[in-house]
């Protein structure tokens, strides 16, 4: 079959168009660095792309929660330990007043727990970074607790002002947890209340005063059989408070931990689908180059031996 001049003209003309528009695609790859700078580079792979993206935007989010987590249930861990101390010391101090000691030892005795008291409130209103009191439940936005006190500055009666709610945070695509310890819950079921829980009979707040009330007037029996036990309850309900705290603070980490790997995964996913690889394309740019030159060098050589054919 004999190829005709136009039909040769044509097929060297598309030809020479498709690597000129190669040649430029290659340059401006190796310009911008990217293999894909419109959707219509290749569609496959740029909906790949916006998936990964999808997918890393979602992946972010739950790093940012788990970080939010992370601060809110180190402030509670802070707190929960100098609330443990505390407790500590009021057991203490009611183990000394069963020893052969004076009333004004006890009165003495009465005084540190009332600094106890006042210590472990200003706890119980804690706030975390953003001004939000930890211990509130939900209702976080003003002091869970309040206390009454009486002419001397001795607090006789704690009134919680929270509630038993929590806010749960997703921090991977099938896990939501909480960081938030609520201070007090009298209700028998739903988050345990770090002061006052009514299922293992922790009641901070009313043992210390009851303690500071026996140490004042020398009930020494009180102490020895109501208060030491009541403030033993405290401590045991302080403690499970701190494991679960740690519980949560290592979940955090092994979750957070597995987001940054995944973050790491996808954005070396999407460099590798759309970074590229500057030698080779290089390569092939002077290829492409070689190539357009070829087949320019190929035409004229065939045009003129067409011309020749018209000569006399």
């Amino acid at each position: 079959m004999r190829v005709s001049e136009t039909m040769f003209g044509s097929n060297l003309v598309s030809q020479m168009n498709q690597l000129q528009s190669q040649q430029l695609q290659l340059q401006n790859q190796i310009s911008t660095g990217l293999k894909l700078t419109e959707p219509s580079d290749d569609p496959n792979t740029m909906n790949s792309v916006l998936n990964l993206q999808a997918q890393a935007s979602a992946t972010n989010q739950y790093q940012s929660n788990i970080a939010q987590l992370q601060s809110g249930a180190d402030t509670a861990a802070t707190a929960m330990n100098s609330l443990q101390t505390i407790v500590e010391q009021a057991n203490q101090l009611a183990t000394q007043a069963g020893g052969i000691v004076s009333q004004q030892d006890l009165s003495n005795y009465a005084t540190e727990v009332g600094g106890l008291i006042k210590q472990a409130l200003q706890l119980a209103n804690t706030q975390d970074a953003q001004g939000n009191y930890i211990f509130g439940g939900t209702a976080n936005g003003s002091s869970p607790f309040t206390a009454t006190t009486d002419a001397n500055g001795n607090v006789t009666a704690v009134t919680y002002n929270g509630n038993t709610n929590v806010a749960d945070v997703a921090i991977s695509a099938n896990l939501n947890v909480t960081a938030q310890t609520i201070g007090a819950n009298a209700t028998g079921s739903g988050p345990t209340g770090l002061f006052t829980d009514s299922r293992s009979g922790a009641d901070l707040f009313n043992h210390l005063i009851a303690l500071q009330n026996d140490l004042t007037t020398g009930n020494t029996s009180a102490i020895a059989a109501t208060d030491a036990p009541n403030l033993t309850k405290d401590q045991n309900n302080i403690i499970g408070q701190i494991g679960s705290n740690g519980v949560l603070q290592s979940t955090l980490q092994v979750v957070g931990n597995s987001a940054t790997q995944q973050t790491n995964n996808i954005n070396t996913d999407i460099s590798n689908r759309t970074n590229v690889d500057i030698p080779k394309a290089i390569t092939q740019l002077n290829q492409t180059q070689t190539s357009f030159q070829a087949a320019l060098q190929s035409g004229v050589m065939i045009m003129q031996l067409s011309i020749l054919d018209f000569l006399p």
